[in-house]
């Protein structure tokens, strides 16, 4: 009876313990006090956090599309590489991307007896970009683009559907089978590649500065919940997007752009480019800012280029074509402003729905209006029958005859024949940055002095000097996968 009550006894005190230890104490998952403990400057005690300085070779600022890729390619290398994102999530505007990514001489394009070139690309870059681009950096845009489809179709990406969206020549625009989002779909395919290749992606975790000694990068602090910590590291590289989601930081360089929506995610700031800018990084091309046409004035919500790619029309409140659909982003956008209220209608039938199943989210959304026939859905959408009527016409005769007589649209695939019918209020809403930090053709940032900061690379929306005054739809995450691998790559043999 004795020795059952001094195991009654001892198993109450071990109870006791392991509360003890589960309400101040921390398991071996999370790492022992000390390692995790921080000192209290300001009175000496020690207190629980994992708010401890560590190092790494690589640290990558942004888990976006342009992140990831550049973590790959630096693992590739050899290298130890941590990835900090401020958000919650991964994939940053690489997320909302839908239209596709662009790319000549790919073998999807071979698979449809697509003919194209890194040339044709290249040409269709600049003019887009009103030749305000930096043509050593657009000539390694295109001439790596389709390199960078196959390895991503190496990692197990579909990027088979090939279409076409505003400002290209040719069809060029990759995306997954039967036209769907693009973007959520590489995410997956980078994020888990990264996770087999062992890359530790800290999210919530956000970089607050770059630091730098004798004029080289040394690493950066980030803070999260836990506190403020360094991440000493031999390279730098800044991921993290533009400024689209940053109002004060778009009406500085842009007074038109006030009250304008945005297309971007809320973490989408300027951060880098500002925390770079502070340690003398030189920036180009910031008051290149560019809206996209077809968002959605309601809900602020982006309607893919691929829509008006596969055949869909504008017309105004009148029901009137007023542009060609398929002008460049800066073109569509400014003759949308001028119509009346501000914004217009995408409008198209049956089978370009079945073409894109992109449009099913929108559909999902609420964002459709349908009739069963032209005459339905004008009346739907509050406008003169006869007018949108004729519109339609017009344009089917001008399918049919190969030449659009009115605006010059050059893709003339697809009519709108087939019911039921459809329309998507759009307007123009800010989408992409076209200006940023200034880099050298390996990513290298430069000062203002034109010089390489040592240790620091920058890729994605937050360079600036590749798109020129306005981006071509696709081009974005053509840019962010080539300069991504770049910047991992450099650092390869920079280390």
């Amino acid at each position: 009876m004795k020795l059952m009550k001094k195991i009654a006894l001892l198993l109450i005190f071990f109870m006791l313990m392991t509360a003890f230890v589960a309400c101040n104490g921390t398991t071996d998952e999370e790492g022992t006090e000390e390692e995790n403990g921080a000192v209290d400057t300001e009175n000496g005690d020690q207190e629980d956090s994992a708010a401890e300085d560590r190092e790494t070779d690589v640290v990558i600022i942004g888990a976006g599309g342009a992140g990831l890729a550049a973590a790959l390619e630096a693992r590739e290398a050899g290298h130890e590489v941590v990835v900090v994102e401020k958000m919650s999530f991964v994939g940053g505007n690489t997320l909302r991307a839908t239209g596709g990514m662009n790319a000549a001489g790919t073998s999807a394009q071979e698979a449809l007896d697509i003919e194209d070139s890194w040339e044709t690309h290249y040409e269709d870059t600049m003019t887009g970009g009103q030749d305000k681009n930096n043509p050593e950096l657009v000539e390694i845009l295109t001439q790596n683009a389709a390199d960078a489809v196959e390895w991503l179709i190496g990692m197990g990406a579909d990027l088979s559907d090939v279409g076409r969206l505003g400002g290209s020549s040719v069809d060029r625009t990759h995306r997954p089978t039967g036209g769907a989002a693009v973007g959520p779909h590489l995410v997956q395919v980078l994020s888990t590649n990264a996770e087999d290749e062992g890359i530790e992606i800290l999210t919530s975790t956000e970089a607050v500065e770059i630091l730098e000694e004798d004029g080289r990068i040394v690493g950066i602090v980030v803070q999260n919940g836990d506190g403020e910590y360094t991440i000493s590291a031999k390279a730098v590289v800044v991921a993290t997007g533009g400024f689209g989601s940053n109002t004060t930081m778009l009406v500085d360089y842009d007074e038109s752009l006030e009250g304008f929506g945005t297309t971007n995610h809320p973490g989408a700031e300027g951060d880098g480019i500002t925390m770079a800018q502070s340690i003398g990084a030189a920036l180009i091309d910031m008051e290149e800012i560019q809206t996209h046409p077809t968002v959605n004035p309601e809900e602020n919500y982006m309607i893919t280029e691929a829509v008006r790619g596969n055949g869909a029309i504008l017309v105004n409140l009148e029901g009137e074509r007023f542009v060609n659909e398929l002008g460049t982003r800066d073109v569509v956008s400014e003759a949308t402003l001028d119509q009346t209220e501000g914004y217009s209608y995408l409008v198209f039938d049956h089978d370009l729905r079945e073409s894109l199943s992109a449009i099913e989210g929108y559909v999902d959304r609420g964002l459709v209006t349908e009739g069963e026939t032209l005459e339905e859905l004008a009346e739907a959408l509050g406008m003169d029958t006869g007018v949108l009527e004729n519109t339609v016409t017009n344009y089917n005769d001008f399918v049919d005859a190969g030449a659009d007589e009115d605006f010059g649209r050059e893709d003339l695939e697809t009519s709108i024949s087939e019911g039921p019918f459809y329309g998507i209020a759009v307007g123009p809403a800010v989408h992409h940055t076209m200006g940023g930090l200034q880099i050298n053709e390996r990513t290298q940032v430069l000062n203002e002095e034109g010089d390489v900061i040592e240790g620091l690379y920058a890729v994605g929306e937050t360079v600036g000097g590749i798109h020129g005054a306005n981006r071509l739809g696709g081009n974005a995450l053509a840019d962010l996968i080539v300069f991504g691998r770049i910047a991992g790559q450099s650092i390869g043999e920079d280390l």
